[in-house]
């Protein structure tokens, strides 16, 4: 697999799981809407990319956030987005990456990219989602884990520790 992508998914399956981590920590981030409603459109929106990379074969099971009764359901839920990334790109072959897909949500005009392109728009989905849950997480008195890229190159590439 191209090595940039392959490590902004080794990012972002760390630094996901690190934020999970501050928030489960920090009792006003658990219970705030705004984190947990940006939470579950990180995972959905993930999902939502590798079940276009896939073939969108099968219809796509948009949940809502209110769908998760708890903060460890949507854990779960978040964990589960990641099983299916790490899934559809162990089955992602490179000549793979240069076909085209289209991408259904865009109707207006139409948007067609390129795998390689969704995956790198995935990955840099939830590094903006993940800076705005920092920003509000520090609002709420908590203390933002460091996810900068640069940080997981630094401390040796660390696999995702929920």
């Amino acid at each position: 697999m191209n090595p940039i992508l392959r490590d902004m998914f080794g990012h972002q399956f760390w630094a996901d799981a690190e934020h999970w981590n501050a928030f489960g920590a920090h009792a006003a981030a658990r219970d705030d809407k705004a984190i947990r409603d940006r939470l579950h459109h990180i995972h959905m929106v993930q999902r939502a990319f590798f079940w276009g990379v896939g073939g969108g074969a099968t219809p796509f099971d948009l949940t809502k956030p209110d769908d998760f009764a708890t903060f460890d359901d949507l854990r779960a839920y978040a964990r589960g987005s990641h099983e299916e990334m790490r899934r559809g790109l162990e089955a992602l072959t490179d000549e793979r990456l240069d076909e085209p897909i289209r991408v259904p949500w865009f109707n207006d005009p139409p948007l067609t990219i390129t795998i390689t392109e969704a995956l790198t728009q995935c990955a840099m989905h939830s590094h903006h989602h993940r800076a705005q849950n920092a920003t509000r997480l520090r609002e709420l008195g908590g203390v933002p884990p460091s996810t900068d890229l640069i940080v997981w190159y630094w401390k040796g590439r660390p696999e995702p520790r929920w």
